[in-house]
């Protein structure tokens, strides 16, 4: 693995002390052209050199690394020989993926469902929400339906949301660090209505985005829809290089940045709080609108759940950040109710975008969600368990069936982001699908199409039994149809 370190080439050329410092310290130490070709294939891959990048020269990249031009020559005709670089004589050799790594359609969204080709009960493994806690839905519709009367005398149409639900979303913000006022928060259907309101209010076609990478797919989803130019910020094992995202903001200058600094989805990462502050300084300074999704904040496993990032910045320094989140992976996907905090002028812009899509949310879903969100802190901590609980599950699965493969255990979050050691999640997924198993596969979550075919999301967020049932199904179609790795001599997760 390298050192840790990612980079965004804004000018599209990676420079070879660049690359030198994101390639392992074996292959510094002992450059040989195939342990070189097959670092520079892994940062490709997992996103660390961003695809259609031009790499250096042989001769420079000879230089940087301590080996021969020979041994750099050999490399790079490896590489061609795999698909992974393309050459063109005057115009230097460029990163691409081979021919079969192409972009996951929405139809990697439906869950397995039904059965697999031996009549077993399907299991989604892509899915990383967990269904409602036992009675809080009947609780909490039990409180609303007396008032649901009183709601329906008037017309229904609250298009800024029920106004006690934004009252008690404004006090929960308060309560985490970041005083908030009611005119500051729109409640939305979701958070990724949420999201895509944001996305059409300040950016127009062509405009320059920057997301992390990889990312939450469905948010990539949105901003190609609207057709916006995408860069980013490679998020690795060991998290976000504030040098290369700086530079990246300052060169680029983009209208918009989407960060998940909460149990980062999905590599489960926790931004430290130098790395938000330096963030919030970068973005205020380009005068980039900083989109902050805590839509997984409230999921802290090991750690105390963090502040929300825009409580970090000075009086008045926060104006450009928005932030969005939901109840969809506290309590239900299926109540949509999601929200943005952001200045009350900018609420309104939203809200005038929102009526013209869907005029308001739904009255009942609010007023459910209403003793929800007012009791989250009593019900949270055993939901909390619960996840902890089928985490280990998890990691104990993989470490019985899959013992090849390695993952981290994130700190949060609902879902482990396997190594499989192999570009061949889209292979494997295909034959998952045949046992019945739905899988998050890793290209689904790559700005550059194709990236991350050697990972897998996968979720802690079903019963252990089925975890386990999953992973055995898993581990049958990876070793029916998958070459394994030559060798494998890294632990199997690192805590």
């Amino acid at each position: 693995m390298a050192n840790g370190r990612v980079v965004q080439t804004a000018d599209r050329t990676i420079g070879s002390r660049q690359l030198a410092a994101l390639l392992p310290a074996e292959v510094l130490a002992r450059p040989g052209y195939r342990s070189l070709a097959e670092a520079v294939r892994t940062l490709i891959l997992d996103g660390r050199i961003a695809l259609h990048v031009r790499l250096p020269a042989e001769r420079e990249l000879a230089e940087a690394v301590g080996a021969s031009r020979a041994t750099v020559t050999g490399a790079y005709d490896l590489l061609r020989e795999s698909g992974y670089v393309r050459s063109r004589r005057g115009s230097g050799t460029w990163t691409e993926l081979p021919d079969g790594h192409r972009p996951v359609g929405a139809h990697a969204l439906v869950g397995a469902g039904g059965y697999s080709a031996d009549g077993e009960p399907g299991i989604d493994l892509a899915i990383a929400a967990m269904g409602a806690p036992d009675g809080a839905l009947a609780d909490a519709l039990s409180w609303a339906a007396p008032r649901l009367p009183d709601a329906a005398r008037s017309p229904g149409y609250h298009p800024f949301g029920l106004p006690d639900l934004r009252t008690a979303v404004a006090e929960r913000f308060t309560r985490r660090g970041l005083p908030t006022r009611p005119e500051q928060i729109l409640v939305t259907s979701g958070a990724q209505q949420a999201f895509t309101l944001v996305v059409s209010l300040l950016c127009r076609a062509g405009d320059r985005v920057v997301t992390e990478n990889p990312t939450y797919a469905n948010a990539l989803d949105a901003l190609r829809h609207a057709r916006l130019r995408t860069g980013s910020i490679a998020v690795s094992d060991t998290g976000w290089d504030m040098e290369i995202a700086e530079s990246m903001l300052r060169q680029t200058v983009p209208r918009l940045a989407y960060a998940i600094p909460d149990f980062h989805n999905p590599t489960g990462a926790l931004m430290p709080e130098d790395q938000r502050l330096r963030l919030l300084a970068a973005t205020r300074r380009t005068g980039t609108w900083l989109v902050v999704d805590e839509t997984i904040a409230d999921i802290a496993l090991d750690v105390p759940a963090p502040a929300p990032l825009a409580s970090l910045a000075p009086r008045g320094g926060a104006d450009h950040v928005v932030t969005i989140g939901s109840l969809s992976k506290t309590h239900w996907g299926g109540l949509r109710v999601g929200w943005i905090r952001a200045t009350a002028k900018m609420i309104t812009e939203l809200t005038a975008l929102r009526v013209s899509a869907d005029m308001t949310g739904s009255v009942l879903d609010q007023l459910v969600a209403l003793p929800l969100l007012d009791g989250m802190d009593r019900t949270l901590p055993a939901r909390l368990d619960q996840l902890r609980e089928r985490r280990a599950a998890l990691v104990d699965a993989l470490g019985r069936h899959t013992p090849e493969w390695s993952w981290r255990i994130p700190p949060g979050g609902l879902s482990l982001w396997v190594d499989l050691g192999e570009p061949v999640s889209s292979a494997l997924a295909e034959r998952a699908a045949a046992a019945g198993v739905h899988i998050g596969r890793g290209a689904r979550f790559g700005v550059d199409p194709g990236t991350f075919e050697h990972r897998l999301r996968l979720p802690y967020t079903l019963p252990a039994d089925r975890l386990d049932e999953g992973v055995r199904r898993l581990a049958a179609a990876f070793h029916d149809g998958v070459p394994l790795p030559p060798s494998v001599d890294r632990p199997h997760w690192v805590a």
